[in-house]
């Protein structure tokens, strides 16, 4: 062990034991690296797709709720319109019931014969 060629010797072999570790190590890390890169870009993927189908789900929602409110609007315009009717159609007989009224209050006070 004093010989100057066996120190050399484990000089060199621990050189190339740390020169391997590290070249090992280096390589982990970039294999690391580049599968957590992979699946970032493979997330940012696929929350994209969700956001744009998300989106697509609430502007088809959107466009039934509109449709669904117009039906109902139409359909409570056309029942106001026939209570209107209706309504128009009371008045009218009230209107009468009024007119019968005072031609039989006329008669029996005795103005309509002056």
């Amino acid at each position: 062990m004093t010989e100057p060629q066996v120190w050399t010797l484990i000089g060199v072999f621990a050189a190339g034991m740390f020169g391997t570790i590290t070249l090992i190590s280096m390589m982990f890390l970039r294999t690391m690296q580049n599968g957590f890169d992979g699946v970032r870009t493979e997330m940012r993927n696929e929350f994209a797709s969700v956001r744009t189908e998300m989106r697509n789900e609430f502007a088809s929602v959107r466009t039934e709720f509109r449709n669904e409110f117009a039906s109902v609007r139409t359909e409570t315009g056309s029942e106001f319109a026939g209570v209107r009717t209706e309504i128009r159609t009371v008045h009218e007989r009230m209107d009468h019931l009024d007119r019968d009224v005072n031609a039989i209050y006329r008669h029996l006070f005795g103005i309509d014969r002056g």
